[in-house]
């Protein structure tokens, strides 16, 4: 079920990690997700996180990791495949690319775990959601000048409880 959208997405101010340790952090933060319900794991620098399992394009293996989302003006959840401005897109954006393999996704979040269908916003839904992001969260638009890509951005639209 689609999500309240709150009056304030802004994000509050935080440490970015070293990009090598981007990986170790998610996987610790997944770690947390998974055995508490608490704040302190699920909301940072004040961003509502989710956790996103893909199918690996390549391998065929189960992928965790943690991102942080923001809710669009139908509640449906936002995900950027920053990876912090890399030259390369993330690895589970990669596989989302695979249709076959993750038409839909397994999400959970605070308060519900689900199914969703993965789509990656273009054009003009792109660039109006783009514009309303940044202004909530404007280190996306540091990580984007960093690279060359266009930071995909992804709704995660609700279809089915988990």
């Amino acid at each position: 079920m689609p999500e309240a959208r709150p009056a304030d997405q802004k994000n509050e101010a935080f440490d970015e990690p070293p990009f090598d340790d981007i990986a170790g952090v998610s996987r610790m933060h997944v770690g947390g997700m998974k055995v508490t319900d608490d704040d302190m794991v699920w909301i940072g620098a004040g961003m509502k996180q989710l956790m996103l399992r893909t199918v690996g394009r390549k391998s065929g293996n189960e992928h965790e990791v943690a991102l942080p989302y923001w809710i669009d003006e139908d509640g449906e959840r936002i995900v950027v495949g920053s990876y912090a401005g890399n030259v390369k897109h993330p690895a589970w954006y990669l596989n989302l690319t695979d249709t076959e393999k993750n038409g839909e996704v397994w999400v959970k979040t605070q308060k519900a775990e689900f199914w969703a269908a993965p789509e990656t916003l273009e054009g003009a839904d792109r660039a109006r959601v783009w514009a309303e992001l940044t202004a909530d969260r404007p280190f996306y638009l540091d990580y984007q000048s960093r690279c060359d890509r266009e930071l995909p951005l992804v709704k995660l639209v609700e279809v089915r409880p988990a």
